[in-house]
């Protein structure tokens, strides 16, 4: 039985994956914000929740990380989510979230893990934003409460 020794130094070393090996992570940005943002409309607006990445192929992934802080103010309202890249929509998620109990001001987190294909090596920003189902009060970042996003390129 042969014994291979390793060092930090041959570690270090490494500098790339070989050819064909995708799914090295590239580079990770992270953002968040705790200022509270209130809708009480059926119209999408921005919550406040923003990142910007670059990647260095066309041929990479960004996997997007969110948890995004959500209350409401009134029992029977629902809160829908949105997640943009570059002003477009990629997806709804959360999608009526339905607050039934009476008490005011409930507090909750909505979580999404998405893996997009954007195909680009110009800056992407990518930005939650909420609605509700009525006119009803929603609120992101309810009482200072933090929301976060990441965005990791993984290499195609």
């Amino acid at each position: 039985m042969a014994i291979i020794t390793l060092n930090n130094n041959s570690l270090s070393n490494i500098s790339s994956l070989p050819a064909g090996v995708g799914g090295k992570v590239l580079q990770v940005v992270t953002a968040n914000t705790n200022t509270a943002v209130a809708n009480e409309s059926t119209t999408y607006v921005d919550t406040g929740l923003t990142a910007s990445i670059t990647p260095s192929s066309t041929s990479n992934k960004i996997l997007v990380l969110i948890n995004q802080s959500i209350g409401k103010s009134y029992a029977n309202v629902f809160q829908d989510l949105n997640l943009l890249r570059n002003g477009s929509e990629l997806i709804q998620w959360g999608n009526d979230v339905l607050y039934t109990a009476t008490v005011q001001h409930l507090y909750t987190f909505a979580s999404l893990n998405y893996l997009d294909t954007p195909s680009s090596i110009s800056s992407l920003v990518y930005k939650t934003q909420f609605k509700s189902s009525s006119t009803s009060q929603v609120n992101a970042q309810p009482a200072g409460s933090y929301s976060s996003i990441t965005l990791i390129e993984i290499a195609g």
